[in-house]
């Protein structure tokens, strides 16, 4: 591993706490013949974490970010000369900045492109302006056009002014967050970068989701075998504690972040006339303490038709997508979502508001979608899936055969990002 200082001197970073210096450690590994590099800044990064604990944010992630974009660029300049600078969100928003005025002059970048890849425009790294100093930045830099955001700074907005090309995770959401209903107050500009503004669907690992090899199941299967599903059905059903004596009964899962991106305050909306439909649910999930107390409740009211574990495990999440009949996914937006695309795999129908990636993955041969963000519109394709999954039974398994015929692993994308690469490169 490689020892260096972040890349921030006397000059360049001051704040009312004194002068700072950190020290970061490059550790690489090597996986399938790419090396990955991680920074360690253990004062930073050594944290019960990521982005805060106890439902609060850190109050130094305007400086861990940056010292993650400082080492970035300093690692680029130690072991190659970037064509390329791909940053994604605002945690990594502060590389374009620093690039176009730090580093204005290095050879080592002369013609480098800056992507910008926005997973959530919802999440933007808005921090205040007496911040700045703390991140080696002046007031110049509060301005509509660079990264000054409703009085803030935002990182995000400072990757996207400063990028040669914007992409987002699905073609759908690209044209999204160029409205205002979606575009969370940055619409303005990316209508503006329109012309530089692509969607790429976001891929999966079928090497980790795949019920044929899939580790975490009681039994695997394929669309020829499906058969196996059953016992997945009957094993998600038992370790939820729910009645498994009438197989037949339609199973509903959910795995998500509890959050209102999810749309889950539209289960709140109609959760009497959902929970009457005649169908269990198993709920896997974290997030915002509303949501977790809304399905604790429904768990305690409606034992026998829902259960609920507020936490996060890979295992349970493999065996819900391989036991339920159906996924719902009512999100308000989308940018991409995987869920819904290991629910095609699992031939587990998906049951989405037609947004975001969601739209451009699920269609009507391969599940159930609806439009209004209403809680009616979402019991109504609830309603449909549940009344073609026991009154059209051919129907339903032919669309299950086709859902996990079809394919959204990363060999598509990653020729459309090459394709991409190469466009601006030339």
């Amino acid at each position: 591993h490689t020892r260096l200082v972040s890349g921030w001197s006397s000059d360049v970073c001051s704040s009312d706490l004194g002068w700072m210096v950190f020290h970061a450690d490059f550790w690489v590994k090597q996986l399938r013949g790419v090396p990955y590099y991680f920074v360690d800044c253990p004062p930073l990064f050594g944290r019960d974490g990521y982005y805060g604990s106890h439902g609060s944010d850190f109050g130094d992630n305007h400086i861990r970010f940056s010292l993650l974009s400082h080492a970035a660029i300093a690692l680029s300049r130690q072991v190659f000369r970037p064509q390329i600078l791909n940053i994604h969100d605002w945690q990594a928003g502060l590389v374009a900045p620093y690039l176009r005025h730090f580093y204005a002059h290095d050879p080592t970048f002369f013609g480098t492109k800056i992507v910008t890849t926005i997973h959530n425009l919802g999440y933007q790294g808005r921090f205040g302006p007496s911040l700045l100093p703390d991140i080696g930045l002046g007031l110049e830099h509060m301005r509509p056009d660079l990264l000054e955001f409703h009085g803030d700074i935002s990182f995000l907005k400072g990757a996207i002014v400063y990028a040669d090309w914007i992409t987002t995770v699905s073609p759908t959401y690209a044209r999204e967050i160029q409205t205002p209903y979606f575009g969370e107050g940055l619409e303005g500009l990316l209508a503006a970068r329109s012309n530089s503004l692509s969607g790429i669907l976001n891929g999966v690992d079928y090497a980790e989701w795949n019920p044929e090899t899939d580790r975490y199941l009681t039994q695997r299967y394929s669309s020829d075998t499906l058969e196996g599903k059953l016992a997945c059905k009957l094993d998600i059903l038992r370790e939820f504690g729910l009645d498994a004596t009438d197989p037949k009964r339609p199973l509903i899962g959910i795995v998500s972040r509890f959050a209102k991106q999810k749309g889950f305050d539209l289960i709140a909306q109609v959760a009497q006339p959902l929970m009457d439909t005649g169908a269990q649910f198993v709920v896997l999930g974290t997030g915002e303490r509303e949501f977790e107390d809304l399905f604790r409740y429904l768990a305690a009211t409606y034992p026998d038709r829902l259960s609920v574990r507020v936490q996060y495990s890979n295992a349970l999440a493999h065996k819900i997508e391989a036991g339920s009949d159906f996924f719902l996914m009512p999100s308000r937006y989308e940018p991409c979502g995987l869920n819904q695309i290991y629910s095609l795999r699992y031939g587990t129908l998906p049951i989405v508001r037609a947004t975001g990636g969601l739209e451009d993955t699920v269609d009507g041969d391969t599940g159930f979608k609806f439009w209004g963000y209403t809680g009616a519109e979402m019991l109504g394709a609830v309603q449909a899936a549940l009344d073609t999954y026991k009154k059209q039974p051919a129907r339903y398994r032919t669309m299950q055969r086709t859902a996990m015929h079809r394919d959204f692993s990363w060999d598509a994308s990653a020729a459309q990002y090459s394709e991409l690469f190469t466009r601006l490169l030339d």
